[in-house]
């Protein structure tokens, strides 16, 4: 177990002449629905806008259907989603893999990786050994020897800050979790669900956490342990939050390493930073780490990877002799497909193309923030981030349009590694279009967003006059 190879017993189908002219995703369409490829029956398509929910109802075999069949509706469902793959800015997915093809014959089995990763099933429908190569290569990329780390896949980043902070609070029963305002939704879902004190810590106006604040608070709990959510790439803003800062923090306040637990939230950046800089590591006193690997890596389903201390999972453990297993999870029954998934995309593209796809995300980020600037939009993006906070627009239609994610007076794009510079010029060109129309006669003015991303970056008519661009 462990080993991260490429080594498979089949291959990607051959490609036809014909058929090189073709994207994966409209083979795979050809392949599923060979008898649908050339009817005219269609259900309505939304074109480049956004996407309409679909009338269905659940058929019954042998009754007359005077509607389209279950090919057609797929067929078509297919079609949309292809269209509305390019207009896919506002979230953090990577829909950039072609993978899939060569994957698919796995749907055929049911896989199941139940209980811990590191213990033989009692079944052979698993893929634990895919899943500790995946857990191995994340351990070594977060400094951590193999004899030292516990970890599993999870089924996204939410489950990671779960089992991440309920590690903290079976370790420090009467600690206190502290996260920053700009925290994931999920870290405030934990606090509720485990019935955790929490503090919320304030946020600087990029969205990195306010350590003056943490001090204030950890000093006026001093009596109580500290378990600390850090941020490393915040939702919204893309802010990281310091882990050396934190851990000073911690010092200063009087917080020895057996008063304090620190989960770290790298759904986005977690696969990120480490080919910038070293600010995730073991080797500083952190507790567990958890990323998405639905996100910057890419996958069709949902997933993660939590890697947490060994020493610490015992207090989570529990032996279920139904399974013949020792289960530490949350969820249980964990999906076997993804590891095989992770695995294959990590062989496929190496560090030397994660590097290059991080480089990438990183120009064309900067590329975004300076051409909205130059057209007098205001905007804002943080450093080592790929999210670019922008002035909200201001018709509706044109955010699901895009599908943009919206807080108050902002919009943010997230420059994954499918997006394409060809993507940001048509929807700049767009933007610059349409802010003609909605201010054209003056009786509405862009919104200021001074307070929320810096007044430095704000482009209203007010703050305009006195941050003028070189």
């Amino acid at each position: 177990m462990g080993s991260l190879s490429l080594e498979m017993d089949f291959q990607p189908s051959p490609m036809t002449p014909r058929s090189l002219a073709m994207t994966p995703r409209s083979l795979a369409r050809r392949r599923l629905f060979p008898n649908v490829e050339n009817k005219k029956q269609k259900v309505e398509q939304s074109g480049a806008g956004p996407r309409k929910n679909l009338q269905l109802e659940v058929m019954e075999p042998g009754l007359k259907n005077d509607g389209p069949s279950l090919d057609t509706i797929l067929v078509n469902y297919l079609d949309t989603l292809t269209q509305r793959v390019n207009f896919h800015l506002g979230y953090p997915v990577n829909i950039c893999y072609d993978h899939y093809a060569t994957l698919a014959p796995l749907l055929q089995f049911h896989l199941n990786n139940c209980g811990d990763p590191f213990l033989q099933n009692t079944v052979d429908f698993h893929s634990k050994d895919f899943e500790v190569a995946v857990l191995d290569w994340f351990a070594q990329l977060w400094e951590i020897e193999k004899d030292q780390y516990w970890g599993y896949v999870t089924n996204g980043g939410t489950e990671g800050n779960l089992h991440g902070i309920l590690l903290g609070r079976e370790l420090l029963p009467e600690g206190i979790l502290y996260a920053s305002k700009d925290s994931h939704y999920s870290v405030f879902k934990a606090a509720r669900m485990y019935r955790m004190d929490s503090e919320t810590i304030n946020t600087s106006v990029n969205g990195e956490m306010d350590y003056s604040d943490l001090r204030a608070k950890l000093l006026q709990n001093k009596d109580r342990p500290a378990i600390i959510n850090v941020t490393i790439g915040t939702t919204f803003k893309g802010a990281i939050d310091d882990v050396d800062v934190i851990l000073e923090t911690l010092k200063d306040c009087g917080y020895s390493q057996d008063r304090f637990y620190i989960h770290c939230d790298a759904a986005l950046c977690g696969l990120m930073t480490p080919f910038i800089n070293n600010m995730i590591s073991f080797k500083k006193p952190i507790g567990s780490v958890t990323i998405s690997g639905h996100k910057f890596l890419g996958c069709p389903m949902p997933c993660g990877v939590q890697i947490t201390r060994k020493s610490y999972i015992n207090n989570l453990s529990t032996n279920v002799e139904y399974i013949a297993s020792v289960d530490a999870t949350i969820s249980g029954s964990r999906n076997g497909l993804t590891p095989i998934f992770l695995w294959y995309s990590l062989s496929a593209k190496g560090q030397i193309g994660l590097q290059k796809d991080v480089k990438r995300c990183l120009d064309n980020a900067k590329y975004l923030k300076d051409r909205l600037q130059k057209e007098g939009i205001s905007v804002m993006l943080n450093e080592l981030s790929i999210i670019v906070v922008l002035e909200r627009p201001r018709d509706h239609e044109f955010v699901r349009r895009w599908q943009l994610s919206c807080v108050k007076d902002m919009a943010h794009v997230i420059v994954m590694p499918g997006i394409t510079r060809e993507m940001l010029d048509n929807f700049i060109s767009e933007l610059v279009q349409q802010r003609k129309q909605w201010y054209k006669d003056g009786k509405a003015e862009a919104p200021c967003v001074g307070e929320d991303i810096g007044a430095q970056n704000c482009a209203c008519s007010y703050h305009k006059i006195d941050y003028i661009s070189p």
